[in-house]
């Protein structure tokens, strides 16, 4: 018998995730980051209780060292070397709208000056907060990378996002996003949006980002410093560079 579909929304949001001291420790220091660099920018990102959009957004480069990254070889949802000084990690939500403002108007140019030349990789993980249609965005895109177009996917999705709301993604509008990136084999990939293996993979991403505290998304762990909300591109190139110089590049 198959079992339930729990990595839909109410099965991510009614499990009890074990609390770890080291996880405790990184919650605070990740507060501690986003309260020392409230300065930075407002209405950037967005929290699940607050489906509005306005909730401020930080950076922090105090913490303690931490490593998020998992430099998997192959890995089709990032981009770059795996061996790169630096490691850009996003956590997010296709019906993010601040979310889809970061791709529009910053991720690209990132890729162009940091992962280009192998000084920067990208990865991404799902933090699908806003509810059943999140879950389903972040299996269709993993759908979509099991045909090695997860970007493109990630494109047409965003690309198509409003500015302010969370947009409808039911599962034609998957569908079409998935022909839009040139997805081959749509049968495959109509199939593989009720596959269990992609459910799980989106739903240890989330726990990821839930022992780490992550509740306002998109959040960026860029090497050992926080960026929370979609900062101006200077707010990212600024900490990559600072995480550059202490790499000795």
């Amino acid at each position: 018998m198959n079992r339930p579909r729990a990595t839909r929304s109410q099965g991510f949001l009614a499990r009890n995730w074990p609390w770890t001291i080291a996880a405790g420790l990184l919650v605070i220091i990740l507060v501690i980051s986003i309260i020392a660099g409230s300065g930075l920018g407002t209405n950037s990102g967005t929290q699940a209780e607050d489906e509005s959009g306005s909730q401020g957004a930080a950076t922090g480069a105090q913490q303690q060292e931490f490593d998020l990254s998992r430099r998997i070889d192959g890995d089709p949802t990032a981009m770059g070397e795996v061996d790169a000084p630096v490691v850009l990690i996003e956590f997010a939500d296709y019906r993010c709208p601040f979310c889809g403002k970061f791709h529009r108007d910053t991720l690209g140019d990132l890729v162009d000056e940091y992962v280009a030349d192998g000084r920067m990789r990208v990865e991404w993980r799902d933090a699908p907060v806003f509810g059943d249609q999140s879950v389903d965005a972040a299996v269709a895109a993993r759908a979509a990378a099991e045909q090695g177009v997860f970007w493109e996917y990630q494109h047409a999705v965003f690309g198509e996002a409003p500015d302010s709301g969370h947009p409808d993604l039911p599962r034609e509008v998957l569908i079409k996003h998935a022909k839009t990136a040139g997805v081959a084999d749509m049968e495959k990939f109509e199939a593989d949006l009720d596959s269990e293996d992609l459910h799980a993979q989106v739903q240890s991403d989330f726990e990821e980002a839930q022992r780490l505290g992550v509740t306002s998304v998109p959040t960026f762990a860029i090497n050992d410093s926080v960026i929370s909300g979609a900062q101006p591109a200077e707010v990212f190139r600024e900490t990559i560079e600072k995480e550059l110089a202490e790499a000795g590049q």
